[in-house]
């Protein structure tokens, strides 16, 4: 795969540095204009043949241009025009990415559904869109909600249908592509829904690219390296580490499924050098027996989304192997190729969302790296101010746990059709991440909670995270991965914390009493409150998650409510 790199060259990446033309919206024509390996295999997806064999098959600069002319074409003839939201609900992996492509070269919004979400809610957060239409690999459920006589889009389509549609076919638009002003939306990406109705966050051309700039000469990009993407490509994660590889030209295979057992034999076969996931994948990789072939040339995991947990990262960060002098988060040394590499992996941490617009805060932990619980490490250098907040918006000294604030230019607009959820989440200049947080005298940022899953106890908050740290690093050889809550005490003030636990398939415990007796043991040790309850989750429908794999602890706490009062929980 190295012997016709599609890379681009240093000097073209340099330039895309300081283009004021660049931007979310029309990355690809960018790269069509200045990569001189246009017929390279660049982005890879993979099907299974007849013997369940992995099949890969790359598209190249070119070839991603002519699909997306090709849907295009479709849309354009059928009467999407500039600034009209078009609902994506189709699966993951490299589909996706094709129709943001397609309707961002007309002008269009690709509003982007992860297609895990309920029909229902689904239904829901595209009346609240507006979308002008729908395209859906089955049409049939999201249509099925639409009742004769009522509003609904003018559209709603089978995907198939804009794939076999004749690329020589229709018309585009002149000038074609579209030429976006810099503060205009190319995209919707709704909120995971962990903590209520999925959110619809805007993204806008220039917004989504400054800031990611510097990748262009920092993020790891030898001719030998190749990403494997496992981020949903409906969400800001997957658009962001599709934007950087195509830029860059760097090899990158896109899946729509993300559990091990359809992950590990892709990674046998594609060999990739980097990982980019949420931590769901990563929690299964880590899990078991350890990956080894499949990781045996990975130098670096990258994970953004919720944060990940120490018990996980060590065991990933023991597979693969190093490039001499692989330190900093985005920098891989140009200098002694042939040194022989140093065994294990780094794990770079980024905390962020679709709001923040990338990861604003990164945490690289090696097998070297000592123990540090919730540190999610320092601001990246395009953020202009990070601070822990208390509740008029004011700065908190260090030490202090407050409300986490950023001030930095690839925040998101707003909401869309939404000013007062907008206006909800700024602070005296600073845009509220959600998250609660604290800083050390160092100006290290560690990540406590999300502010709707605090506990509030009698004695005051208790935050979730630092006790499922615990919990999976300390009790490795029982808890798999669990979901720390806040459920209302016997007494009726406050709450208390209550752990929902995924067990390892070798646990040596398996009830509920022995595990609380463990973990508190773990917990007290570690100077932090106990736990109230244990439930075990048997099955997934225990451990109920959302669109991205997060954990809906709203469900939780719904669903074990009365736990301590009515004893149902150990």
């Amino acid at each position: 795969m190295t012997g016709n790199s599609p890379v681009a060259p240093l000097s073209v990446r340099e330039k895309f540095m300081t283009d004021p033309d660049l931007g979310a919206g029309n990355f690809l024509e960018h790269a069509l204009r200045h990569n001189p390996h246009l017929d390279a295999p660049l982005v890879y997806d993979h099907r299974l043949d007849a013997r369940g064999h992995v099949v890969l098959r790359g598209y190249s600069l070119r070839e991603l241009a002519g699909i997306r002319d090709q849907y295009a074409r479709w849309y354009w003839t059928n009467g999407v025009r500039p600034g009209e939201p078009v609902a994506l609900y189709i699966a993951e992996g490299l589909q996706p990415i094709l129709h943001f492509l397609a309707l961002t070269s007309i002008g269009a919004i690709p509003a982007l559904v992860n297609d895990a979400m309920p029909v229902t809610t689904a239904r829901r957060y595209l009346d609240h869109v507006g979308v002008a239409g729908v395209v859906a690999d089955d049409p049939r459920p999201i249509g099925a909600t639409y009742r004769p006589g009522r509003p609904r889009p003018r559209f709603i389509v089978p995907s198939a249908e804009i794939r076999a549609h004749d690329p020589g076919s229709g018309s585009l638009p002149d000038p074609y592509p579209y030429r976006h002003t810099a503060d205009e939306v190319v995209a919707l990406i709704h909120s995971s829904g962990t903590t209520g109705t999925p959110k619809s966050t805007q993204v806008a051309h220039h917004q989504f690219w400054v800031g990611k700039e510097a990748r262009m000469v920092r993020f790891p990009a030898e001719p030998y390296d190749r990403l494997l993407s496992l981020m949903p490509h409906t969400h800001a994660g997957g658009l962001s580490y599709l934007l950087t590889t195509i830029l860059l030209g760097l090899p990158t295979l896109t899946m729509a499924d993300w559990r091990r057992s359809a992950v590990e034999p892709v990674m046998e076969v594609f060999q990739p050098t980097m990982v980019a996931s949420f931590p769901r994948t990563f929690v299964e990789l880590a899990t078991g027996e350890l990956p080894v072939k499949a990781a045996a040339k990975v130098h670096t995991w990258f994970n953004t989304g919720d944060s990940a947990h120490h018990g996980h990262i060590r065991r990933l960060v023991s597979l693969g192997e190093r490039p001499v002098g692989l330190i900093q988060p985005w920098l891989l040394p140009k200098g002694d190729a042939g040194a022989t590499p140093l065994p294990g992996s780094r794990y770079i941490d980024g905390l962020g969302s679709s709001e923040m617009g990338m990861a604003l805060f990164g945490q690289v932990t090696t097998p070297e790296s000592e123990r540090d619980d919730r540190c999610v490490g320092v601001p990246v250098e395009v953020v202009e101010k990070a601070a822990v907040l208390d509740d008029d918006g004011n700065e908190v000294p260090d030490g202090t746990v407050g409300l986490l604030g950023v001030k930095t230019p690839t925040r998101t607009p707003g909401y869309w059709n939404d000013p007062a959820l907008t206006a909800s989440s700024e602070l005296n200049g600073y845009w509220l991440t959600g998250d609660v947080a604290v800083r050390s005298p160092d100006g290290r940022f560690y990540h406590l909670d999300r502010t709707a899953d605090v506990i509030h106890t009698a004695g005051g908050p208790v935050h979730s995270l630092p006790l499922e740290e615990v919990l999976i690093a300390d009790l490795a050889d029982i808890v798999q991965d669990c979901a720390v809550i806040g459920v209302p005490a016997p007494s009726s003030e406050g709450q208390l914390p209550l752990a929902v636990v995924r067990l390892q398939a070798d646990s040596p415990l398996g009830d509920p009493a022995g595990i609380r007796e463990a973990a508190n043991r773990e917990l007290t040790a570690a100077g932090l409150h106990p736990l109230a309850a244990v439930s075990v989750a048997r099955g997934g429908d225990d451990y109920p998650t959302g669109p991205t794999g997060k954990v809906l602890k709203r469900e939780l706490r719904t669903r074990h409510a009365s736990a301590l009062v009515a004893g149902t929980a150990g």
